[in-house]
């Protein structure tokens, strides 16, 4: 039995495709724990196990975990009213990782972020707080793997609408700047295979680093090419970036681990894990823009 978490997001709704396809083939069986599962497909309900209710809550994880070998464990996105970035991560995984040793889980495989063992570790907001994460649930005694990701390509889907409308894309990295990026079905794909082949032991991280390091200005020359049409990359201050976000209505915590996250990233914090042929990922950013990317924007 494979419990995940976070199904209908971009990675969770990604992974149980390919579990759906691979897991009946190898005797797993397959449960989901989703707050309205009205969002899952007809043809994906009849097919899973569903614990309605959020992975934060005790007794849900009481009663998904029963039973469960392996679980997919990812902390939902940050709330605008996230009281602390402790709350966010570690508060919100507790329950479970009281219920993992419950229940005698034996792997998880978590959703986390590179940046383990670099100078900014320790200052990196969103970051720091997933890595506390990590260790809480490593301390419970399961085999753990933490899939340590940079940026997502996916997060450019946010900015569609102003690559259609204008030619421009924001952040606020240095504009060469070269760091690696993934793209989600990538993230879903490594998660994939390690929740299938459980022969792994101990507690340790899995980077999915891409297959190259890109820098800003090097995604506005793949964007141009591909959409047949200029973009620019327009670099943002921390300082406007955090009142973006607080004109969101996100609060001070949930802006401030924003902001040294992104304050990190410009200092090193995705230089820590060299390119290998395991840490590496398949899919290019110019085939993600071509088949992701391109029809997003044009639709």
């Amino acid at each position: 039995m494979i419990v995940i978490t976070a199904p209908t997001g971009q990675i969770g709704g990604r992974l149980l495709d390919i579990l759906l396809n691979e897991a009946p083939t190898r005797g797993e069986q397959l449960r989901v724990i989703v707050r309205d599962p009205a969002k899952l497909p007809d043809a994906v309900r009849a097919r899973v196990d569903v614990v309605t209710g959020s992975h934060g809550d005790a007794d849900v994880v009481d009663r998904a975990f029963d039973g469960a070998d392996a679980v997919f464990w990812l902390a939902p996105p940050v709330p605008q009213t996230a009281p602390n970035l402790d709350a966010v991560y570690s508060g919100f995984t507790r329950a479970a990782a009281k219920a993992f040793t419950a229940h005698g889980v034996g792997h998880v495989v978590g959703v986390s972020a590179l940046g383990r063992g670099t100078p900014v570790a320790d200052r990196a907001g969103l970051v720091t707080a997933s890595l506390a994460m990590d260790d809480l649930i490593g301390r419970t005694g399961v085999a753990y793997r933490a899939l340590a990701n940079p940026t997502f390509m996916d997060n450019l889907l946010w900015q569609a609408a102003p690559i259609r409308d204008h030619g421009v894309f924001t952040g606020t990295v240095i504009a060469d700047r070269k760091a690696p990026v993934a793209a989600t079905r990538d993230i879903a794909a490594a998660a994939a295979g390690l929740l299938l082949d459980r022969s792994w032991t101990g507690t340790g991280e899995v980077p999915v680093l891409g297959p190259e390091d890109l820098s800003a200005n090097d995604m506005a020359r793949v964007m141009s090419d591909v959409l047949g049409r200029p973009v620019r990359y327009k670099r943002e201050s921390l300082d406007d970036f955090g009142a973006a976000l607080s004109g969101r209505g996100f609060g001070k915590e949930a802006v401030e681990g924003f902001v040294d996250m992104m304050r990190a990233k410009d200092e090193g914090l995705d230089d820590g894990v060299r390119r290998t042929p395991e840490t590496a990922s398949p899919t290019t950013f110019r085939q993600w823009c071509e088949e992701v990317l391109k029809p997003a924007v044009q639709g």
